[in-house]
């Protein structure tokens, strides 16, 4: 994993702080290999949270936390939560090969 450990706990925090105490965070994509090089911050989320406005608010306040503190990052979210209606193909890549934080 690409990630120092304060990078993961910045994350984690955030997820918790903005997607509610069950939030679940996983790592995938290049920055979860430790071999690969480059690539921006690959993340799905999981949450309890049902009602979509609260979900976007909720993924605005993640972005505007994590690069508050980690500066300007490409980060790209998966949000996954109770009663979401289509599953495109990469949430099943990110859940098989993501790394928990």
């Amino acid at each position: 994993m690409r990630l120092t450990y304060q990078e993961r706990e910045i994350i984690r925090r955030a997820a918790l702080d903005c997607f509610g105490q069950s939030a679940k965070v996983r790592l995938f994509g290049s920055r979860a290999n430790d071999d690969a090089r480059g690539g921006d911050i690959d993340l799905l989320i999981e949450t309890d949270m049902t009602d979509v406005d609260d979900i976007v608010r909720a993924e605005i306040a993640f972005q505007v936390q994590v690069q508050g503190v980690l500066g300007e990052q490409k980060i790209d979210l998966l949000i996954d939560y109770p009663g979401r209606g289509e599953h495109p193909p990469i949430f099943a890549v990110a859940e098989r090969s993501g790394v928990p934080l």
